[in-house]
């Protein structure tokens, strides 16, 4: 498969892992890239990377095929139809931007300039994802009805434009698309159809520091999708129970505990003995009607996705991530924003 040359515009925190991947990428190669502020195309220029003189420069080189935008949100959508307007292929950074308006206009683009675009959905390679994706589609815990993601943190959020909203900023646009993503990722095949969001504003009150969404698809089935950036015990990141039996991921690296019931009503349950009582509803189960076992998180590279659409650009695959999801996604965040102004359930009909 020949390389495709690729360039970036920005060069701060995810556009420099850009550049790190595509100097030892095995199907693009690294022209440039180009920053709004001098001092980051001169640590570029340090680190062994071509800094063009201008964005101009960089839509104008001929050799570039695609260009990879890593800027603040609200900069994704302008950008991404200019370079596909001087015939340039695109990835942008999640979110892709801020509106489903703005996101068909860049897909109206991508049909019109007869352009490749798509968003960097990276945490679609997160092992513990594809791991509760794995479980989910074995069926091994019958029926699924509640699914729990989350990430928790608590030093706030970062100190740059991520703070202010006419950026783009704020938890549910920064995480809570990767969560939304990975949560439709799992589910595909039941239609979501209401929303409950509440935001938080524990450390800003310009942006949500955090949220609880609450999503309900057909099948009774439910999924809480929650950030915290003022968390210092950390919840389970991945929580699923079934009719069953119920799995767990702890967190990011580790394995997930999966539990199955293999004898429903035991007739000799010893009660659990409290300060203030006996119960036997939650008395624990023993090895006499479940069974357990770890399975461990699957291997993955996240820079498929840059092979993926290198390949989708020669016409050998489909864009992992598509329009479609996109706007999905999209239209997810924009009724959990609707939800947590207005303080009721949000109705939808949306399936990946």
């Amino acid at each position: 498969m020949a390389k495709k040359n690729a360039a970036i515009i920005g060069y701060g925190g995810m556009g420099s892992w850009h550049a790190d991947y595509m100097k030892r990428s095995d199907v693009v190669n690294l022209m440039g890239i180009y920053d709004i502020k001098p001092e980051r195309c001169q640590v570029a220029e340090k680190n062994g990377i071509h800094a063009y003189s201008s964005l101009e420069a960089l839509l104008d080189d001929p050799a570039v095929d695609l260009v990879t935008i890593a800027v603040p949100n609200d900069l994704h959508k302008p950008l991404a139809i200019q370079a596909m307007a001087a015939g340039k292929h695109v990835i942008s950074e999640k979110p892709v931007t801020l509106c489903s308006e703005d996101l068909q206009e860049m897909i109206d683009a991508s049909h019109k300039y007869r352009r490749l675009f798509t968003v960097h959905q990276n945490r679609r390679w997160d092992g513990e994802f594809l791991l509760m994706r794995d479980i989910y589609r074995s069926g091994e815990l019958g029926q699924v009805y509640h699914i729990e993601s989350r990430v928790h943190g608590s030093r706030g959020i970062p100190g740059d434009w991520r703070q202010e909203p006419e950026h783009g900023g704020g938890m549910i646009l920064d995480w809570g698309i990767h969560l939304i993503d990975q949560i439709m990722g799992i589910v595909t095949d039941r239609t979501l159809r209401k929303i409950w969001c509440k935001c938080d504003h524990i450390t800003n009150e310009l942006v949500d520091d955090g949220f609880q969404l609450e999503m309900y698809f057909d099948g009774d089935l439910t999924a809480h999708v929650e950030v915290g950036t003022s968390n210092f015990i950390n919840m389970p990141r991945f929580y699923m129970t079934g009719a069953n039996g119920s799995a767990l991921i702890p967190d990011w690296t580790m394995p997930a505990r999966v539990v199955w019931c293999h004898n429903y009503s035991e007739k000799d349950v010893v009660p659990v003995r409290t300060a203030a009582g006996i119960t036997k509803t939650m008395a624990p189960r023993d090895e006499k009607s479940i069974a357990s076992k770890e399975i461990p998180q699957p291997a993955a590279d996240v820079h498929d996705f840059y092979r993926n659409f290198v390949k989708a650009i020669d016409g050998k695959e489909e864009q992992i991530v598509t329009h479609h999801q996109m706007m999905v996604d999209m239209k997810i965040m924009e009724a959990a924003f609707t939800s947590d102004r207005t303080g009721m359930p949000v109705d939808v009909e949306l399936k990946f």
